[in-house]
């Protein structure tokens, strides 16, 4: 049976998850999301170019990670499914790799679900909570059914802090990062003013109208997310930069997000 549409799902407020599936060129999303993203493109066009670098981002470190060793994945404020996601690049490479994704949006729900009818060797679920209450996604029984917090395991916070402007980050992040054991990793990325600040903050202030208000950072602030982990080289870089496959095609001056992967000592 297919799910219902969920109860509390508000599709005349725009959601980030449902706007940034508009920048990727998806069709989940409605006219609040896409009425929300036209007057953030319209202030900065290369949003669907930050979409795509952040994307890519995200499937390389996946890549190296799971090439590191690790197999199992908490993917918070994953947003809706598109083509490769994190379950999909890691079990390519090792079929076993576990991942959680978790989205406070009830669409993203449905649609996870969906993707995740037909599974490979390895379980992947979706929990439906909310990142700034760490303790209760780590709690969770669809979490701990497949999450093993005595084993590493890579927590991803791609492109997501920025939408919790009313909790400071540490909040989030550092019970996550106390919960890893040694050899675990932290992926983050996140927009930042110290690039483009005009733009950027015009942006931020487009998506007050929308369900979570975005707030940039700077690199010191980004840094401050990872505590006392390692971050691996090459560092906090714009996400076009970060271990890149080939030759950069990206207008740098474009990409005003950073994204870096630090390990637990």
């Amino acid at each position: 049976m297919d799910d219902p549409l969920p109860t509390d799902l508000d599709i005349h407020i725009a959601h980030p998850a449902r706007m940034y599936d508009y920048y990727l060129g998806g069709k989940d999303n409605y006219a609040a999301d896409r009425e929300a993203a036209e007057k953030s493109l319209a202030i900065a066009p290369e949003l669907r170019l930050l979409a795509r670098e952040n994307r890519a981002f995200l499937q390389r470190a996946v890549r190296y990670l799971v090439n590191a060793g690790i197999r199992q994945f908490l993917d918070l404020g994953a947003g809706l499914p598109t083509q490769h996601n994190v379950h999909q690049v890691a079990q390519e490479i090792a079929p076993e790799t576990r991942v959680v994704y978790v989205d406070n949006d009830p669409i993203v729900l449905v649609h996870a679900r969906a993707l995740l009818a037909s599974r490979s060797e390895g379980e992947t679920r979706v929990v439906q909570a909310d990142v700034r209450d760490p303790e209760a996604i780590m709690a969770h029984p669809d979490v701990r059914a497949v999450i093993d917090f005595d084993e590493p395991l890579a927590t991803m916070l791609v492109s997501v802090l920025q939408f919790v402007p009313d909790t400071d980050p540490e909040e989030i992040v550092g019970p996550l990062r106390a919960a890893m054991v040694p050899g675990s990793h932290l992926v983050i990325s996140h927009p930042t003013q110290d690039l483009r600040p005009d733009k950027v903050l015009g942006v931020a202030q487009t998506y007050t109208q929308a369900k979570a208000p975005a707030v940039p950072r700077t690199k010191a602030e980004i840094e401050a997310m990872f505590g006392d982990f390692e971050i691996l080289e090459p560092g906090i870089v714009q996400t076009s930069l970060w271990r890149p496959d080939g030759p950069v095609t990206a207008d740098l001056d474009l990409v005003w997000m950073y994204g870096a992967v630090g390990r637990k000592p």
